[in-house]
């Protein structure tokens, strides 16, 4: 086991894996950028280095100075927690040229399954289903001719990354120019990659992911899935497990084909396989997420079972000391992801100093977070502060709590979105779990 392990991210993230480590006896680095200088994850690691200035590309993704960090404190490891350098190939391959172990999957399987056209291609030699559509599009001639083969409406998407970002959503030719070229603007900008490739849009249909973990003895389990549907331009906003649209049947088959599509590739770790399904029941292969996701508390809550903890057990190369038969999902789980920002005002981001905060509480209730009294909440990054879960023995309870929770919960200082949560909630299509990935255009139309 790791005797010291050093955190390449920030936020609440860090702070989530920093307990982890604490509760394994594992001592803890923290990096931090100048900005993040009197964060809390700063505060709980046994020790912290700065990285450089407030500016992402100058700090957290600042390869050479993460990597010197570790060496300079000794750190056998790093977790890179989610987003930021993740699922970043070329930094889990240097982090093994460097004897440091990564807590994630080997550098091979990141560059094959970030690479989406690639990721489709494998799935489908593996006899996973996958949404219809077709390969890269080297420029606009190729991509409209492959649009017109497709048909619409369609997705343009970037080959790599993640988050939401260079992915748009075409229903006509006339739409189709415009969103080809922002769409590989932005993903260029994103991730330094403008390639991108064009796939059927898939209606009605809800987004389900599966949760995995895979060893390095070759054993792989399914911690059940996470219904991912409420979204707002591919931000999630809330997730609940189980999913309330799929039936028990499809949700065995589409655990069978995540593990085939994992063991497909090699992997090792925890990983989530996303898909579509269609309100037939017909599932079909998004994409991998090479790391661990916002919403593994979801899971957590309904099984019992650690993820941060068990992908530092996988990374020293310890086996799963469980099998699929030991895993049982129980209850139903609800997270709600708290942004600092202005749904009214158009979602603007909001940073400041959190003047008052009160975190709900109860049984069976969780709020991740790196928010403190008189903390600044600094305007250089994702706007995620804090992810409110809680957990019921049924779906209609856990609603409830959720409810009385962010009633409860009083952060002041900043905007927060936790009154467009309220409205998910109470919304009579949520309700009934009957929801699709077009939720949120549905909820912001029927505003009065």
């Amino acid at each position: 086991m790791f005797s010291k392990i050093l955190i390449a991210n920030r936020g609440e993230i860090a702070v989530r894996i920093i307990r982890a480590c604490k509760e394994m006896g594992i001592a803890t680095v923290a990096v931090f950028s100048e900005a993040d200088r009197d964060a809390l994850h700063v505060s709980l690691a046994d020790e912290s280095v700065c990285i450089g200035p407030a500016q992402l590309k100058d700090s957290y993704l600042n390869v050479a100075a993460i990597i010197s960090a570790a060496e300079v404190t000794g750190a056998g490891a790093i977790h890179p927690g989610y987003g930021l350098l993740s699922e970043n190939a070329k930094f889990a391959a240097l982090c093994e040229k460097c004897n440091i172990a990564f807590i994630g999957p080997p550098s091979g399987v990141i560059a094959k399954m970030g690479d989406k056209d690639m990721a489709r291609q494998t799935m489908q030699a593996s006899g996973v289903p996958v949404v219809p559509g077709g390969g890269m599009v080297d420029d606009f001639k190729q991509a409209e001719k492959e649009a017109r083969r497709i048909g619409f409406p369609l997705l343009i998407k970037a080959r790599s990354g993640g988050g939401g970002r260079g992915i748009r959503l075409v229903r006509s030719m006339e739409e189709f120019e415009n969103a080809f070229h922002t769409a590989s603007a932005e993903a260029k900008i994103a991730f330094g990659d403008g390639a991108v490739y064009l796939e059927k849009y898939l209606y009605p249909a809800k987004h389900v992911e599966m949760q995995l973990l895979c060893d390095n003895q070759g054993n792989a389990v399914v911690l059940g899935e996470r219904e991912c549907s409420v979204q707002r331009k591919h931000q999630k906003l809330l997730e609940e497990s189980p999913s309330p649209g799929i039936s028990q049947e499809t949700r065995m088959k589409m655990g069978r084909f995540a593990v085939q599509a994992a063991r497909a590739v090699g992997y090792v770790n925890a990983g989530t396989i996303e898909f579509l399904v269609d309100d037939s029941q017909n599932f079909y292969f998004m994409e991998m997420n090479t790391r661990l996701q916002v919403e593994h508390a979801v899971t957590e809550m309904v099984t019992g079972i650690d993820l941060v903890k068990w992908q530092i057990r996988i990374a020293a190369g310890l086996p799963l000391n469980f099998g699929q038969k030991d895993v049982s999902v129980g209850g139903h789980a609800i997270e709600c992801r708290i942004n600092a920002e202005n749904p009214s005002l158009g979602f603007r981001p909001s940073s400041g100093k959190i003047t008052l905060l009160h975190i709900p509480g109860g049984p069976w209730v969780r709020f991740d977070t790196a928010l403190f009294q008189d903390y600044t909440v600094p305007p250089f990054y994702d706007s995620l502060i804090g992810k409110l879960i809680v957990h019921a023995q049924t779906r209609e309870e856990a609603i409830r709590k959720m409810q009385a929770a962010l009633c409860e919960l009083v952060i002041t200082g900043v905007d927060t979105n936790t009154d467009l949560q309220r409205k998910i909630l109470a919304h009579p299509l949520f309700r009934s779990g009957r929801y699709h990935t077009d939720f949120m255009e549905k909820l912001e139309a029927t505003k009065p």
